[in-house]
């Protein structure tokens, strides 16, 4: 019997059940393949020409930013097209008149800007603070300008950044202000058209109308320096 099992083994025919030998499982090594990079994406680049400008454009001109004011597209009987533009230089603050080819490409200055709050005067600085990460900016006097009859502690502005410093920045269009100074109102003063100076919290002088008094809180519009309603 055992030489029949011995030979029946030998035999490259036989056929063996799982329970005639202790089956054991084996594990080949897994191999890894290296990941295929997926190709770089790049956001889409439009070319920026003068016949792009108009009002509010951010454009770079010999290394520095601009904001166009004013542009006017002129096309002369004789001669090549030209954009004629105002512009207000982001960094020194001055403004100079400056012409374009129509259709030549132009720099845009990469300007974004940031929401950050007006939280205290420092000095001769204002500054802004971002609420999430407390990081603190400032500006001098000369960046904020006249916008300073405007601007109030905890308000929420706009910090235009270029190049990683901050170069401007923007109010609200709307801001609520309290009277603390104008002539009474008289009874009866409810006529359309009828105003009278008042001074507010922030020191502004705006033209309100008469029924008007102090301790009242009104809306104004920053862009006009106009009186809008009460608040």
């Amino acid at each position: 019997m055992a030489r029949t099992t011995a030979a029946a083994l030998s035999s490259p025919y036989c056929i063996l059940h799982r329970s005639s030998f202790s089956y054991k499982p084996s594990f080949l090594p897994l191999r890894i393949l290296p990941k295929t990079p997926s190709p770089p994406t790049f956001p889409r680049i439009y070319a920026f020409s003068s016949n792009d400008i108009k009002v509010g454009s951010n454009i770079e001109v010999d290394g520095a930013p601009w904001r166009v004011l004013e542009f006017l597209h002129v096309k002369p009987g004789k001669g090549a097209a030209f954009v004629r533009t105002k512009m207000r230089n982001y960094v020194s603050g001055n403004t100079v008149e400056k012409t374009f080819r129509a259709g030549s490409t132009i720099e845009e200055a990469n300007v974004f800007k940031e929401a950050k709050q007006f939280t205290y005067k420092d000095g001769a600085q204002f500054v802004f603070m971002d609420l999430s990460t407390f990081e603190e900016y400032r500006l001098g006097e000369a960046d904020v300008g006249d916008k300073t009859k405007w601007l109030k502690e905890g308000m929420d502005c706009s910090l235009l950044f270029w190049n990683g410093k901050v170069i401007d920045f923007e109010l609200p269009v709307t801001v609520r202000l309290t009277v603390v100074d104008v002539d009474p109102g008289l009874k009866g003063d409810t006529a359309q058209g009828g105003t009278k100076p008042a001074t507010l919290d922030t020191g502004a002088v705006v033209n309100v109308p008469l029924f008007v008094n102090i301790g009242e809180e009104i809306l104004v519009d920053t862009r006009t320096g106009q009186y809008m309603s009460r608040a």
